[in-house]
């Protein structure tokens, strides 16, 4: 049965319809995909080719997408080493576009369906929410810190690796069917198809040098996935379609082991409990929900079980009672980060998009930083490590809280 169906969702749409009955999209919502998506990719040589001659890009894009034609270009693959070591797969800027595309038809559904307590790629939400609502999890279960309660801490080991490609689109398949009944229907199923089950490695160019690999674990390169699984880290779609992916775990957890007290960010979860042997007695029964259902696996070495006056490290911050720290690590990136942007400003005169990444790199940091009680840190890494050649060029607004160019 499940192979008759992995035959059958790879399988274009577009073969099985009659010419006559073939929908087609509307250029409008590809140009607002394309608007959408160059905001963050502007400055890069793949949207700057694009944008040349942006409109009869976006025509020639929107005929092949509507003609059934269209076929996903080369990715270009790399490492990047912060916050960890990552392989990234950067989709061609066109390619994005119908990223975008797909994502802006599929997110207000899928954000129906999601759990409130779901926290990554959402709008509104992210990590500093995910954070506080840890913090109220155990503040909540544990009556005020006045009660024993304990936290189970659970990440899936090679996540993006090893979401099974079938069982994302036969679920996504139902999905789409059953809650998006729009005229385009069929080509957003097609267009679905065509992105998960595109093999990155098979078309890709390599950026840097093959050692760059060194010390990546296999579970972590889509290189050695197993067959028909792996989404590629860096695709708007990768980010979206995982969360859907574990969306069913979600609810699984929440509806049918009633568990209140629980927040997931993409595979990093948190579940807040006050029966001890309850929450230990858990971990068998997700580790057999998820390789049953999703064939995923729970990380063996990042289980980690306390009690809550242990506090427990949770997207970048030490959750303790009355109290949150931001964990050393993020404070050591940024100070490295500071280094690499002085490395800049001793070498040359910034220009202007390496203006742009200072302050995209240190105001990320900073916007992190400023929730928690940081002013004191965050003013003796700037004033003590921040090259002089950058006072010349930027200045703080907001007390500590924001970097600005002058003039």
């Amino acid at each position: 049965m499940f192979l008759r169906e992995t035959k059958a969702v790879q399988l274009s749409l577009f073969d099985i319809l009659p010419e006559a009955v073939k929908p087609v999209i509307e250029l409008s919502e590809l140009f607002e995909a394309y608007f959408d998506c160059r905001k963050t990719k502007r400055n890069t040589y793949n949207a700057l080719a694009f944008e040349v001659d942006y409109e009869s890009n976006l025509i020639a894009l929107y005929n092949e997408i509507n003609d059934g034609t269209y076929q996903p270009g080369k990715s270009i693959a790399f490492i990047v080493n912060k916050p960890v070591k990552r392989e990234i797969f950067a989709a061609d800027f066109r390619d994005r576009v119908v990223h975008h595309f797909v994502i802006n038809k599929l997110n207000p559904l899928f954000n129906q369906h999601f759990i409130f307590d779901s926290y990554a790629c959402r709008m509104g939400k992210g990590t500093h929410l995910g954070i506080q609502r840890v913090n109220r999890f155990i503040r909540q279960c544990s009556h005020n810190y006045t009660m024993d309660c304990y936290i189970l801490k659970l990440d899936i080991q090679g996540f993006f690796m090893h979401i099974n490609k079938n069982i994302l689109y036969g679920r996504l398949c139902k999905f789409i069917q059953t809650n998006y009944q729009n005229p385009d229907q069929t080509v957003v199923l097609e267009l679905c198809r065509k992105i998960i089950f595109n093999d990155c490695t098979k078309n890709c160019v390599i950026k840097g040098k093959k050692k760059n690999w060194q010390g990546l674990p296999a579970s972590k390169s889509l290189f050695h996935s197993p067959e028909n699984c792996g989404l590629p880290i860096g695709n708007l779609t990768s980010q979206i379609f995982a969360n859907y992916y574990l969306n069913l775990f979600d609810h699984y957890i929440k509806h049918d082991l009633g568990i209140r007290f629980y927040g997931r960010y993409v595979d990093d979860f948190v579940l807040v409990h006050p029966d001890k042997e309850y929450l230990k007695s858990l971990i068998p029964e997700l580790t057999g929900f998820l390789h049953s259902r999703l064939q995923l696996t729970l990380h063996p070495k990042k289980i980690y079980f306390q009690h809550y006056s242990k506090g427990v490290k949770f997207l970048g911050a030490v959750i303790l009672p009355n109290r949150i720290y931001i964990a050393d690590r993020t404070k050591g990136n940024f100070y490295e980060a500071i280094q690499r942007q002085n490395v800049i400003a001793r070498r040359h005169k910034p220009t202007r998009d390496e203006k742009a990444q200072f302050l995209s790199s240190m105001n990320s940091y900073l916007g992190i930083m400023r929730h928690y009680r940081t002013y004191r840190l965050r003013k003796g890494m700037i004033f003590k490590h921040l090259s002089v050649w950058w006072w010349n060029l930027v200045y703080l607004r907001g007390g500590i809280a924001k970097f600005a160019v002058k003039g």
